[in-house]
């Protein structure tokens, strides 16, 4: 797979295009904690999940009284978009990476589980909305990542085979997506997992966007 030319590029988003990771944490922190005894260290066990998977994910583990998926989703949410306004950063790179894409003639698109809100919170705060040829967001299909469907919806709307994609994601969860769309994909993790041995499961693993750029640019000459 890794012989076949390069047509578009689809990037995941939080951690990946902005420094959002320890933002959603520490959200899911602050929500959490009232209701549930968690550390912020055990929020990184989401990482990549729909809002309301995670959610879910810890109810299953430390049931609280009066539930509602919903309304704590939404808390989180809230708290990441406010906090994503006032001082959510670009990656390294993150301009650099969609500038050469566009340039090479590549499709560009965005495969995330965030909601809406959030996806839009962060495309204004970067200003690079105008990059992307397709915006596809796991808020309402029947499942997020790990599961393929948004990143195969994003294949879909750039009309370019799965197989002339290349994935850029942060994430295992997103990881297992994006390899599960029978896609190409190029994982940036964390510096304090760089080294675990569940990342080979990606095509390739870098430590930043301008590394996952020198492959974009020899896979797609």
């Amino acid at each position: 797979m890794n012989n076949i030319t390069t047509k578009a590029v689809i990037f995941d988003m939080d951690g990946v295009l902005i420094d959002s990771e320890p933002l959603w944490q520490l959200a899911e922190f602050e929500v959490f904690t009232p209701l549930i005894n968690v550390t912020l260290e055990q929020m990184q066990l989401t990482t990549g999940l729909r809002v309301d998977q995670l959610v879910d994910y810890w109810f299953q583990r430390q049931p609280w009284p009066n539930y509602n998926q919903q309304d704590t989703a939404d808390a989180i949410v809230t708290a990441v978009v406010t906090a994503i306004t006032q001082q959510g950063q670009a990656m390294q790179g993150t301009l650099t990476i969609l500038k050469q894409c566009q340039q090479q003639g590549l499709k560009i698109g965005l495969a995330t589980s965030s909601p809406l809100k959030i996806v839009n919170a962060v495309l204004d705060k970067l200003a690079i909305r105008d990059y992307f040829d397709a915006i596809c967001s796991a808020e309402h299909l029947n499942y997020g990542k790990p599961h393929p469907e948004v990143y195969l919806n994003c294949a879909h709307q750039l009309a370019i085979p799965v197989t002339q994609c290349i994935a850029i994601e942060d994430s295992f969860n997103g990881t297992i997506a994006a390899k599960a769309a029978n896609i190409r994909t190029i994982v940036i993790p964390e510096v304090h997992c760089r080294e675990q041995l569940r990342w080979h499961m990606a095509d390739w693993r870098c430590d930043d966007l301008l590394h996952a750029l020198d492959i974009i640019k020899k896979t797609s000459a």
